[in-house]
């Protein structure tokens, strides 16, 4: 099977039940292990964020570069003025600040108002220190030190991680449409605050303004990845997540944002979709497609249920001239894809080509 090289591309690249709930009735599913609880927890300068980090530093041997940490630090310190005149000169400082603060907020109405302030804040934060966006290298904290970049799905995270360190129940979704409609396959990334008021709230790095309302997002509900497509209200706080194909709907608090495993793995996906000469690479080469197998690899092995990982292996396996080993994968990708509710057309397109 040939597929085609738009097939290929299209749809990856982004901007960056019974219970009522997202399992489709009729759907073919596979198994899937569930979550355990404290998955979602990688608080900044915690154990699971610094594994992001030093993950980084060691697949570009960044070993002799200035600690991320410590490069965050004195960008944070050379501006927090500018983000806000009462706070205090280091960053440790004022997160630990901010956080007996909002635990110090009983009232609900006013403990929502105070976390999308913060919202606002590390928006602004993050925007500011690191003021360079790429695609090709802002996925990689060492970049970040290297050359002041970053990438949606970095920002995201960086945020969410922020976000816990201050108390605020906080994560990552991944994008599949965005506010203008256009979809894509997961090709883009936001933080979300889940609000003391029982609303969900999007922060996106990657725009002016800091509270977005993209149409369709990658989820966790019931302990299963899905594809959702949220309903807003008038403040850009999501009220309702409706399933990506049905009229199936759950609440904000019954919604979960994507685990540290997933997010590591996710990580690992970028590095395969960027490598030089790799699968978006112009020239490709062999060596460069290798290196692309090698980590989307190793995206799966962290997450199997990385059904982005899982289809675009396939890919670069086609590229190889591996075959078989492709149209394994693309049918892999196909049903989880199916499992998570919505498959987009690029992997519906090469599952058929697997089946003619």
């Amino acid at each position: 099977m040939n597929i085609s090289p738009l097939i290929a591309l299209s749809l990856v690249l982004g901007g960056c039940s019974p219970h009522n709930g997202f399992a489709a009735g009729g759907q073919r599913h596979v198994e899937i292990s569930p979550r355990k609880d404290g998955d979602e927890a990688y608080p900044y300068h915690g154990q699971s964020f610094t594994q992001f980090v030093t993950d980084s530093v060691r697949e570009t041997r960044g070993e002799s570069l200035t600690p991320f940490y410590t490069w965050m630090d004195k960008a944070y310190s050379s501006v927090h003025k500018k983000l806000d005149p009462h706070s205090l000169a280091t960053l440790a400082k004022e997160l630990a600040r901010q956080r007996t603060l909002l635990a110090s907020i009983k009232d609900l109405n006013k403990r929502t108002a105070e976390e999308r302030r913060l919202g606002v804040w590390l928006h602004r934060l993050v925007k500011t220190v690191i003021p360079k966006f790429s695609l090709d290298r802002g996925f990689e904290f060492t970049n970040t030190v290297r050359y002041g970049e970053r990438q949606c799905f970095l920002q995201s995270v960086l945020i969410a991680g922020l976000a816990q360190s201050m108390g605020i129940d906080a994560g990552v979704y991944m994008v599949w449409k965005n506010e203008k409609g256009s979809e894509s396959n997961n090709g883009h990334a936001v933080s979300v605050l889940k609000l003391s008021n029982g609303h969900d709230l999007l922060v996106d790095a990657s725009d002016p303004a800091p509270f977005m309302r993209h149409q369709g997002l990658f989820v966790v509900e019931a302990q299963r990845y899905r594809f959702a497509r949220p309903r807003y209200n008038s403040q850009s706080e999501i009220t309702t997540y409706l399933a990506a194909e049905s009229t199936d709907e759950s609440k904000p608090r019954a919604i979960r944002t994507l685990d540290r495993s997933f997010l590591r793995s996710q990580f690992y996906f970028y590095r395969g979709e960027r490598s030089p000469g790799g699968f978006l690479g112009t020239p490709k080469t062999n060596a460069g497609l290798r290196a692309s197998a090698k980590y989307l690899s190793e995206a799966i092995r962290i997450c199997p249920q990385n059904s982005l990982a899982v289809y675009v292996l396939g890919h670069a396996y086609a590229r190889l001239g591996k075959q078989s080993q492709a149209d394994a994968q693309f049918i892999q990708g196909y049903r989880l894809y199916l499992s998570e509710g919505y498959v987009p057309p690029g992997a519906k397109a090469a599952y058929a080509e697997v089946k003619r």
